[in-house]
């Protein structure tokens, strides 16, 4: 059986249990609702606002499936999709600006209100559609960055934890080195010298026994030599 310290493929994370997809689906939920409510039809903003929500979300589901093979690639999406929810976050806060409408504080009863609602679990869309379907787009607007800022410290929190366990674990590649280890480890290869029955030593060709003629020297006629 395997141990943790020679696994090759660890279990991936699974996403669907992750805080922050689920603070990111929400984040699309709304943003999907809010800017083709609200927003002018062709205005440019409406596709970047969207796209920006479905990549916070989609990175964080991308990353946690590359997880067994590439802790690299886990942590540059997740981190991208850290990025898109700060772009989002820009954007609904330009939205505020541009028409002169107040961003709430942070400790406001209205977004302390939305973040209590933001530690409920499982958090879905559900806890919020009356608002998004009743409330003025910058009552709307204001929740989403309540959220997003929830989502962005999640993430973070996320990122840590991930480095963190790249730098005790290593990558594929040294799981690879480590997993190759421990099945040497298990099984030791064969000596030929010490465990396998070997070959018969050569065999070593015998001195050739020597001439009678070796010992008397060649006679010459005459008696020269």
């Amino acid at each position: 059986m395997s141990t943790p310290d020679d696994t090759l493929l660890p279990p991936h994370g699974n996403y669907a249990e992750l805080l922050s997809f689920h603070k990111a689906e929400v984040v699309y939920d709304i943003t999907f609702r809010f800017a083709h409510k609200y927003l002018t039809r062709g205005d440019r903003t409406v596709d970047q606002m969207i796209q920006s929500a479905r990549s916070g979300k989609k990175n964080i589901l991308e990353g946690s499936k590359a997880a067994p093979t590439s802790k690299e690639t886990e942590i540059k999406l997740t981190g991208v999709a850290r990025a898109s929810l700060e772009e989002l976050l820009d954007d609904y806060k330009d939205y505020l600006r541009v028409r002169e409408h107040p961003e709430w504080d942070k400790n406001s009863k209205e977004a302390l209100y939305v973040r209590r609602l933001g530690r409920k679990v499982p958090q879905t869309y559900e806890l919020y559609r009356k608002f998004v379907e009743t409330r003025p787009p910058e009552v709307i607007a204001n929740i989403a960055i309540c959220l997003i800022h929830q989502a962005n410290y999640l993430i973070d929190q996320q990122l840590r934890r991930l480095e963190q366990d790249f730098l005790k674990e290593g990558g594929l590649r040294e799981r690879m080195t480590r997993a190759r280890l421990a099945y040497r480890n298990r099984n030791p290869a064969t000596n030929a010298s010490a465990g396998a029955p070997g070959l018969p030593p050569k065999a070593q060709p015998h001195p050739s026994p020597p001439s009678p003629d070796s010992h008397n020297p060649p006679r010459y006629p005459g008696g020269q030599r």
